[in-house]
């Protein structure tokens, strides 16, 4: 149980209600999946609904893309919102509390610039200053609002606080502002939109959410939460806001706005592209729901902030996949193989992944040439190298027990041929007389598929060709093991293309 839960179990569980409010300005990242299993794993314990609200108050940032995205990743994800709210559904009720806090002497129109507006506020040593305009009439404040609203002037509407408060952001903050654009959602209809800090907590109790759970850089927005429920003296329970720690990984930088700057400049193919940290990316990059919410579960919920080593969300996504996925056999690295003394082709069975009897075989044809990794052959090597080699012995997965007899190079010396003869009595099964100690993964050269890999690294792409069997025309939507390789994942387009997802072990270093 972490500290949110015993929170909940200590006060009157009656009426909870959970929300998780993203703002549509961009795709959902990792970070993000950790707010989500935790506002709807409540939900789910406690047998109540869970919000899904858009805080949409900036029409210059949001769009319809990103509302779009954000439900298919947390559908993904695998869980239930119901209907979408919006921030923006409350418009009418956010004014009325704004025109409400005028009328409390509460809040005022101040015609002074940003920056004027910032200069006045001081410092973490220094106190603030008043603004000319803070003694404006409650008359005149209802007109200038109002008049903002018709899209007209440059004034913007300030909460009257106090200018010399510790937490400078209690000092008269801007709840209101005039931007000239269309909105996603109310079209023209507005001209003047709410701050995030004014609209958010509105909204929270509009929506009678019993705990608003947050990231850790929002506890210095909390007084302001709390002062604006009570300044509009709202009546039913408010709100209690909680803070958590945020999820920082090692290596990779979950932050919003980076990631919108990778896509404007052109760093990477899109908000979706595999080597973005966004949901979407890390589903095209191979990541399953499970290994999601199995890396958030492990990862936990604290009031401290740390930095989780990458390691642990690979061995999530691995531990599931070395349970569920197919296994296939792709050469990355071709190397040709000829069996000079086998004339007779046949057929073999696979099984699909050895430790699951559930996941069936495969029916694979051969003939007598392969191709094998290049890796998984020297001209010479010690004993410590148990692949092939001349006059050394290898068993050919699921087949026979091949030699290495010779080689075939090019005109600068590199191998482009391996010749190999086969011993009929080592077929899968059959008892050896000797013990051969490697087994190497292969594809039938006359029956394969040319596919294209994709590998990253950081934010490189490369691309290469490679070799399979053809069940991997098959491998759609769920990651597949190539055998001593790694797990893949096909892109879903008509061309066989496969994004690398993770190594078979973890190679991050830190």
């Amino acid at each position: 149980m972490n500290f949110i839960e015993e929170i909940i179990e200590e006060g009157s569980k009656e009426n909870l209600q959970f929300r998780f409010p993203p703002e549509p300005n961009g795709y959902l990242h990792l970070g993000h999946a950790k707010a989500i299993c935790l506002n709807f794993g409540l939900a789910e314990k406690y047998g109540v609904s869970c919000n899904l609200r858009f805080d949409d108050t900036n029409p210059l940032a949001e769009d319809l893309i990103f509302t779009k995205s954000i439900q298919e990743d947390i559908k993904w994800l695998g869980f239930d919102y119901g209907k979408p709210l919006y921030a923006s559904d409350y418009f009418t009720f956010l004014h009325e509390c704004a025109e409400n806090l005028i009328r409390a002497d509460k809040a005022y129109m101040d015609d002074s610039t940003s920056e004027e507006i910032k200069e006045m506020k001081g410092d973490l040593e220094n106190g603030g200053i008043d603004s000319p305009y803070r003694t404006r009439s409650i008359q005149e404040n209802l007109e200038l609002f109002d008049k903002m609203c018709k899209g007209k002037g440059d004034s913007v509407l300030r909460a009257k606080i106090d200018m010399q408060h510790q937490n400078i952001l209690m000092r008269d903050p801007v709840i209101y502002r005039r931007i000239d654009a269309k909105h996603h959602n109310t079209g023209n209809t507005w001209k003047a939109y709410p701050m995030y800090d004014f609209a958010h907590p509105l909204s929270d109790w509009y929506e009678k959410i019993s705990h608003s759970l947050c990231t850790l850089e929002f506890k210095e927005h909390r007084p302001f939460y709390e002062w604006l429920l009570n300044a509009l003296e709202l009546k039913q329970p408010h709100p209690r806001q909680i803070e958590f720690s945020r999820l920082n990984v090692e290596g990779v930088k979950l932050s919003k706005r980076h990631l919108k700057e990778l896509v404007d400049e052109g760093v990477v193919d899109g908000w979706d592209d595999p080597r973005m940290p966004t949901l979407s990316g890390l589903r095209r990059r191979g990541f399953t729901p499970d290994s999601i919410k199995n890396f958030c579960a492990k990862v936990g919920i604290t009031k401290r902030e740390s930095e989780i080593e990458r390691h642990l969300l690979e061995e999530c996504l691995r531990e599931e996949l070395n349970k569920k996925s197919v296994r296939q056999m792709v050469v990355l690295d071709p190397l040709k193989l000829t069996i000079r003394n086998l004339d007779k082709f046949g057929k073999v069975i696979i099984e699909n992944n050895p430790g699951n009897s559930d996941a069936g075989s495969r029916l694979l044809n051969y003939s007598n040439e392969f191709w094998i990794e290049r890796a998984d052959f020297r001209e010479e090597a010690n004993r410590k190298y148990h692949r092939l080699k001349i006059g050394g012995e290898v068993r050919l997965k699921g087949l026979f027990v091949v030699k290495a007899v010779d080689c075939i190079k090019d005109d600068v010396g590199n191998v482009v041929e391996v010749i190999a003869e086969y011993d009929p009595n080592s077929f899968s099964g059959m008892e050896l007389d000797r013990k051969v100690k490697g087994t190497i993964h292969w594809v039938n050269r006359n029956e394969c598929n040319e596919i294209l890999i994709h590998n990253f690294d950081g934010y490189k792409k490369t691309s290469t060709m490679a070799y399979g069997e053809p069940s991997t025309s098959l491998a759609t939507g769920y990651p597949v093991q190539f055998m001593r390789n790694g797990y893949y994942i096909r892109e879903c387009s008509e061309v066989l293309s496969f994004n690398h997802t993770v190594s078979l072990k973890s190679s991050y270093k830190g």
